[in-house]
């Protein structure tokens, strides 16, 4: 067996650095691709994370295979659409721990961490040399009797393991924040720090213009009803004026709360003279819906749920290609084995995404997918939360609802919103035909 200095030279060689990468995954929860100021929104400030866009890349189709929070973290750890990791809600993946990217890892010598939101069944600390896992709730109630807010505490753990990793080994830490996730069982749903209430006070959050009832009933009558849990959440957030403007105004201050606890912990890395040997990745677990097609939370395939943030800062990108925005289709289960290729370390056979580097880092951009099939759980039941699939292009949408038999069919060149569906349109049927067939050829590759 390798020594562990040998180990640091092989890392090190593999990635044509006299030291190997450290790694820090900075991953928010419940953020579309929208929710970034760098990204044209017109409220949020987040201006830490516009800054790491400026100083690395910026991915503009960056989306998730399945838009639930405990799906998607298992396809972030293990590379694999949910058909193969087999984590249908929030039970443990089933994936061998040596296949995912903090255990090879740290089987190749990383000081590994993990602080924050798990989602995978039992939190497994001693897979990490620093392992603490929270969530639920933005308030966590201490032992001297007060509370912390939950995104404090992120930022607490993220310090504790940046100045106690040991110094001579390259390390590799996910921040996995609860914001900007609602607390399901309280009435006010987003709890934002008392510091962060001046924040957009006196602006008024623009209404999305298929935030509508009519937008609500041109979806299928198994969503377009009041049993369905995207309507009743939607019913918790959004179905007054006055409602949305509060919900929305907190939502974004919880936003605003990661951006700051992001500048923490990259001020703490540059403090510590390695931010600059640290490949630093923002993403997050899936979209949101903001009262879009009458709906609160994520799920279905529409391009509210599914599309979400990717910036990378990367020590490798070359000083002209700051601040680049990249529009190929990226996706969650490309993460681990970027992350691994940084590394210097190969992914294992069992991962299915690909590594992003060659298209910023590359003299030749390498071939890329130009669609990809997304795939969701039936949750509790058919009622709470239906299944779904979808194939999905840059102009074109397929879906396909397994529990009820129905197709949809969407012109993204021209009705980016999904609001009119084709699938019945005879015009369309060889289209139709096509997508249903390719959809099937990339859900048996996932498995």
């Amino acid at each position: 067996m390798k020594s562990f200095l040998t180990l640091l030279l092989v890392i090190a060689t593999a990635t044509g650095r006299e030291r190997p990468l450290n790694i820090l995954m900075l991953y928010a929860d419940d953020w579309r691709h929208d929710t970034l100021g760098c990204a044209g929104n017109p409220v949020v400030q987040t201006p830490v994370l516009d800054r790491l866009a400026s100083e690395g890349i910026r991915f503009t189709h960056n989306c998730v295979t399945t838009a639930i929070c405990g799906v998607s973290r298992a396809s972030l750890f293990t590379g694999q659409w949910m058909s193969r990791h087999g984590n249908r809600g929030f039970a443990p993946f089933k994936t061998p721990w040596a296949e995912t990217y903090p255990g090879l890892l740290r089987a190749n010598g990383y000081f590994t961490g993990h602080v924050g939101k798990w989602h995978n069944g039992k939190f497994p600390a001693g897979n990490f040399d620093f392992g603490r896992a929270y969530s639920g709730t933005h308030w966590i109630p201490q032992k001297d009797g007060g509370k912390i807010h939950v995104t404090r505490k992120n930022q607490a753990d993220a310090l504790d393991f940046l100045r106690q990793r040991p110094a001579d080994r390259p390390f590799c830490l996910t921040v996995a924040f609860f914001a900007t996730h609602a607390e399901d069982a309280n009435p006010l749903q987003f709890l934002p720090q008392p510091e962060s209430l001046s924040l957009y006070r006196d602006i008024t959050v623009p209404v999305p213009p298929n935030a509508t009832n009519a937008s609500f009933r041109r979806l299928p009558p198994f969503l377009a009803n009041e049993k369905n849990e995207g309507r009743k959440r939607w019913h918790w957030r959004f179905d007054t004026p006055e409602k949305y403007q509060s919900m929305m105004k907190n939502y974004y201050r919880l936003a605003s709360e990661v951006d700051a606890t992001c500048g923490v912990i990259l001020a703490e890395l540059k403090e510590q003279g390695v931010l600059d040997d640290t490949l630093v990745v923002f993403t997050t677990d899936n979209g949101y819906y903001h009262a879009e097609h009458g709906l609160a939370d994520k799920w279905y395939p529409h391009q509210e749920s599914i599309r979400v943030p990717l910036i990378v800062r990367d020590p490798r990108l070359p000083e002209k290609s700051h601040g680049a925005t990249d529009g190929h289709f990226t996706l969650n289960v490309d993460l681990a084995p970027t992350l691994l290729a940084a590394a210097g370390i190969p992914a294992p056979a069992t991962m299915q995404g690909r590594d992003l580097a060659p298209l910023y880092l590359a003299a030749i951009p390498p071939d890329w997918r130009s669609e990809f099939y997304y795939e969701h759980p039936t949750i509790r039941d058919t009622s709470f939360i239906p299944s779904s699939e979808a194939l999905i292009r840059k102009d074109w949408k397929y879906f396909n609802w397994p529990d009820f038999g129905r197709e949809q069919l969407f012109d993204l060149a021209a009705d980016p919103r999904e609001e009119n569906d084709l699938a019945g349109d005879p015009g369309q049927s060889g289209r139709l035909a096509e997508m249903r067939g390719r959809l099937l050829e990339l859900k048996a590759a996932a498995r």
